[in-house]
């Protein structure tokens, strides 16, 4: 049994990972501030002697034993890092150094989530992990961007100055159930449009594409990531190569929740990226890792899950 330590174990991502891992017999330790987290992603978890919740926030020290890390906490959708983005940067910058300090006091393995808005709106395709990014660094997305970019450049300067070992993993668009009803993003907009039968808003023409991962995947190539050996450090792409028009998500969105809406049009935000696909090549060579699940199967257990909530 490995006590695994979760920064974020209450959010999306963070509280499917909590479950995959106890789930496989490990010892959980859950961190969060419940920013964006919140106790009923993990409520079902809490009766499992196996599985701890501490409330706090990575921009401040930590001293706790385990043999691993996953470093997830931060603010992933514009909605909430641009509410606050000096703290977004912190949590980023502070919290990545308090927990690669942690993991090198105590010799843990540490699995940085980072994401692909590194590659800012890219001017290659797909992005690979040798592209190096096309990045605003003043803009409103900057706080999130930078910050996750610096993560990384701390994590390889802990591995190269301190022989730390660690695991980089970029994610793309992921979906599922205990995604937050009001985060802003694609699909959960789109979801709880459709159910309410209300107009669903598309910025731009709708022509932008994207590449949408279901959690399951996900979880299971961070994971896979995790258990890798010494010499993958990453960064590795986590995402669904399968690109889809933000108007095909809509329409197909639509048709699976019978819904009455109609799709508007909005000018397209500042520095959204208009096209979006990882190149998973490495995850499939190094961790034998490619998703298995289908959009129209994740978006109809992601659909029952808002219906629920509603």
């Amino acid at each position: 049994m490995k006590k695994i330590l979760i920064t974020g174990g209450a959010g999306f991502i963070g509280s499917h990972l909590c479950k995959k891992l106890l789930d496989e017999g490990n010892d959980v330790l859950c961190i969060d501030n419940y920013f964006t987290g919140c106790k009923e992603n993990i409520s079902s978890l809490f009766d499992n002697p196996y599985f701890e919740v501490i409330r706090h926030d990575i921009c401040f020290p930590l001293y706790v034993e385990v043999d691993e890390i996953y470093n997830l906490a931060c603010p992933a959708s514009p909605i909430h890092y641009q509410h606050d983005p000096v703290q977004t940067t912190k949590t980023s910058v502070h919290g990545a150094i308090n927990m690669l300090g942690l993991a090198k006091r105590i010799n843990a393995r540490i699995l940085q989530a980072s994401t692909s808005e590194v590659y800012g709106d890219p001017e290659c395709h797909p992005q690979e992990e040798s592209y190096w990014g096309n990045v605003n660094p003043i803009g409103p997305r900057s706080c999130y961007d930078e910050g996750k970019r610096c993560a990384e450049t701390l994590f390889f300067d802990y591995h190269r100055q301190h022989q730390l070992d660690i695991k980089v993993v970029r994610i793309f668009n992921t979906y599922g159930p205990n995604m937050h009803p009001n985060d802003g993003r694609v699909v959960s907009n789109f979801i709880m449009q459709a159910l309410q039968n209300i107009d669903i808003t598309v910025y731009g023409d709708g022509s932008q594409t994207r590449s949408f991962c279901y959690i399951d995947d996900l979880v299971n190539g961070m994971v896979k990531m995790m258990n890798s050996s010494k010499n993958i450090t990453g960064p590795i792409n986590l995402g669904n190569p399968t690109e889809y028009k933000i108007v095909e998500l809509a329409n197909a969105i639509i048709k699976l929740t019978n819904s009455k809406s109609k799709i508007i049009l909005k000018p397209l935000p500042t520095d959204d990226p208009l096209r979006r696909k990882p190149d998973i090549s490495s995850a499939k060579e190094n961790i034998d890792w490619e998703p298995n699940v289908s959009l129209d199967d994740g978006l109809k257990q992601t659909i029952k899950y808002f219906q629920e909530k509603i």
